[in-house]
């Protein structure tokens, strides 16, 4: 299999974030491009029953957001994955499993590495048969190989 480019989506929870490892293996092994993805809370679908708070204040809460996670982002790359040959960030906003699936195409991925469960189960404390709904998304329709990392074994 040739990998030149992995997407490692991550939501920068505990558990997304326990991927670091297997991606800097996958990484080293086929001298891959990393392309960090983190997808910004989409806000405009959450006030749809309560009205907007204002789109100055939505745009503003999403510049934050977006730089926080970048300054995060920017950490883990100096901190786990600084042996990686070639390495981008990559952040976005919307619903998470639909600009990874995008992310993938946009970015001539050839495999994805997330972890089965992100910021919805924080508390994760025990082996679980169920995928969080994001991965089970992106598994159902991605045309590329997905590497699932349980946060538990990581």
């Amino acid at each position: 299999m040739d990998v030149k480019t992995i997407l490692w989506p991550t939501d920068l929870s505990r558990n997304s974030l326990k991927a670091a490892p297997q991606v800097k293996s996958l990484a080293d092994k086929y001298q891959a491009r990393v392309i960090l993805l983190y997808v910004g809370t989409d806000l405009t679908n959450l006030y749809e029953g309560y009205g907007h708070p204002g789109q100055e204040h939505l745009r503003h809460f999403q510049e934050w957001e977006l730089k926080k996670a970048k300054e995060q982002m920017e950490g883990i790359c100096a901190k786990d994955l600084q042996a990686c040959p070639l390495l981008n960030i990559k952040l976005v906003q919307g619903d998470p499993a639909t600009e990874i699936l995008k992310a993938i195409d946009e970015e001539k991925a050839d495999m994805v590495v997330l972890t089965s469960h992100g910021k919805g189960q924080e508390a994760l404390d025990a082996k679980t048969p169920e995928f969080g709904s994001v991965v089970r998304k992106v598994l159902s329709k991605s045309p590329k190989p997905v590497v699932v990392v349980n946060p538990l074994t990581a």
